[in-house]
């Protein structure tokens, strides 16, 4: 997921990677039981600088991250990356074709809800040992490390990470008598503070989401339930905890807002295509969003104001979002492969690259560093991190982010519809983990 800016193409792309996913387990390289036929990389701690070209996939809505961290690393080593940006709808689908002809690249980044599935059929090679070789590996985002280990063994790092947020548009709090200065506190204080803004009619709104993408709304509204001090599911994702009391708040808000019509026309319908492009138009007072958008809103609208997502009644949590990368069961340039990896850990690549152009840093250990101490915006989005929470889940696709999964079910009927049937939406949520 980053379960952020989804748009899932059709139930073809989940018949494509099906397909493609059993077809792998039959090819992975090596035979290791209990591990997915996932083969262990001989690399050496660093890895090898020695000219070779690698070739990396990512996935657009990390473009701009992936193509600055790409550019450093081939300024700097003798091996150069070639990069592949692939069209979000489009990647599990090529993944999917590619594990199964033997055709992944040498490096490959995939939404950090996709990994526990693809270290499962041996996408990944172990790399823990390599992993635990590096000075600091106790610092690394564990939300992450946790997404790609399977049976004690791990097969990712972060690569981008990506945290739900509230962005507000100071200029329209100004306009409607908010303090530009004060983002919600609670999930009240955001209700009202949509309100307010969406008082300023015209083409101003409160509020919006995307009400029929999975993906968007775990990202967004998963944290809203975390910091009511309540869990999405088992810690085994295999069962739906998503009709408790803090949950059932979390739905009665947002439907309060729709049937006030603080929330702009077309969220209803809304499959995450475009779901971040009316805040960064200019016409949406506050709405949880994605970090890595931080530097974009700036430039489309000024300062945008920053805060945690809060709970019902206070508190904060993020979803840690985004991607892990790792070296692909394909690949015939492990170590090299490992260099760009153990890099990507490094200070050079997470403040110089990452913290610079304001994003998430991977390592606690950098939270605080030059660029966010000249930022609050940025060292409040690293503090919230550690609050977070990564929801992992073999069948978290199926469940949550797929199209007409019975989350999205669950949430267009307690919101949009008549509502009263959270325990049995939430059973067929159940119903799909368990799988």
């Amino acid at each position: 997921m980053m379960a952020t800016h989804r748009r899932a193409s059709a139930r073809l792309v989940a018949s494509v990677i099906a397909a493609g996913l059993a077809s792998t387990a039959l090819a992975a390289c090596g035979t290791s039981e209990g591990n997915g036929g996932a083969q262990e990389a001989q690399v050496s701690a660093e890895g090898a600088d020695d000219g070779t070209e690698l070739t990396l996939w990512t996935r657009a809505p990390l473009e701009q991250q992936a193509n600055l961290l790409v550019e450093a690393y081939n300024a700097s080593h003798e091996n150069q990356v070639e990069l592949t940006v692939v069209p979000n709808d489009d990647y599990v689908a090529k993944v999917g074709a590619a594990a199964g002809s033997g055709g992944l690249p040498d490096l490959f980044a995939a939404d950090i809800v996709y990994v526990p599935n693809w270290v499962q059929q041996g996408l990944f090679a172990d790399v823990t040992d390599a992993v635990g070789e590096l000075e600091h590996a106790d610092q690394i985002n564990q939300g992450h490390l946790e997404g790609g280990t399977l049976d004690g063994r791990q097969h990712v790092l972060p690569f981008v990470l990506d945290v739900s947020v509230m962005f507000y548009n100071k200029d329209l709090y100004e306009q409607a008598g908010l303090d530009p200065e004060q983002g919600p506190t609670t999930l009240a204080e955001f209700a009202d503070q949509a309100k307010a803004v969406d008082g300023l009619g015209g083409n101003v709104n409160g509020t919006y989401f995307g009400g029929n993408c999975g993906g968007c709304l775990v990202f967004t509204w998963f944290p809203q339930i975390w910091a009511g001090d309540e869990d999405v599911m088992n810690a085994e994702g295999t069962e739906s905890l998503l009709a408790g009391e803090a949950a059932q708040e979390v739905y009665g808000v947002w439907r309060d807002l729709v049937e006030s019509d603080a929330v702009g026309e077309g969220s209803k319908e809304e499959t995450g295509a475009t779901w971040t492009g009316p805040f960064l138009e200019g016409e949406v007072g506050v709405m949880p969003f994605p970090a890595t958008m931080l530097a974009t809103a700036d430039e489309a609208l000024g300062e945008v104001g920053v805060a945690p997502i809060p709970g019902p009644d206070g508190g904060a949590s993020t979803f840690v979002g985004g991607d892990g990368i790792g070296i692909s069961k394909d690949s015939e340039n492990a170590d090299q492969a490992w260099n760009f990896m153990s890099w990507l850990m490094s200070e050079e690549a997470q403040v110089e690259v990452l913290a610079k152009n304001g994003d998430v840093v991977s390592r606690a250990d950098l939270a605080e560093n030059e660029y966010s101490s000249k930022d609050p915006r940025v060292l409040a989005v690293n503090e919230v991190a550690a609050q977070g929470r990564t929801p992992l889940a073999i069948n978290f696709q199926q469940a949550f982010n797929a199209p007409g999964s019975p989350w999205v079910t669950l949430v267009r009927n307690e919101v949009f519809g008549e509502g009263g049937t959270v325990e049995t939406d939430n059973e067929e949520i159940t119903a799909v983990l368990g799988q």
